[in-house]
């Protein structure tokens, strides 16, 4: 195999950066939704901070909320009303409906099929 020119390196990092940004837009819903099923019921903002640990990726402080108003009004989550600790502020919490967790199933299914693994 022979070395990249500077311009062919520059070409595959352009290739690869438009990917991951697709890529992240495109995953978003399945990793707020695991998060939902693993820590449910969860807030926005514990949401958005283990979406962040979880993939290393920052993501602007409306687009959770984006993706899971959009989930919640689709029947995908359930959204509980909830006070914080401490402060009596009143906040959403979100758990996976049981459409929501087929839903998770089958866009898991359509992921990764398991038995095709290496």
């Amino acid at each position: 195999m022979s070395a990249l020119g500077s311009a062919e390196r520059e070409w595959v990092e352009e290739l690869a950066a438009s990917w991951a940004e697709v890529y992240k837009k495109s995953v978003t819903t399945l990793v707020l939704l695991r998060i939902v099923k693993t820590h449910g019921p969860i807030s926005a903002s514990d949401i958005q901070l283990k979406f962040e640990q979880h993939t290393g990726w920052t993501i602007t402080e409306r687009g959770p909320y984006r993706t899971l108003k959009r989930l919640s009004s689709s029947d995908l989550l359930a959204v509980t009303p909830a006070s914080v600790p401490g402060t009596g502020a009143k906040r959403k919490d979100f758990t996976l409906t049981p459409a929501g967790q087929l839903y998770l199933e089958r866009i898991t299914e359509h992921l990764i099929q398991r038995e095709n693994l290496p």
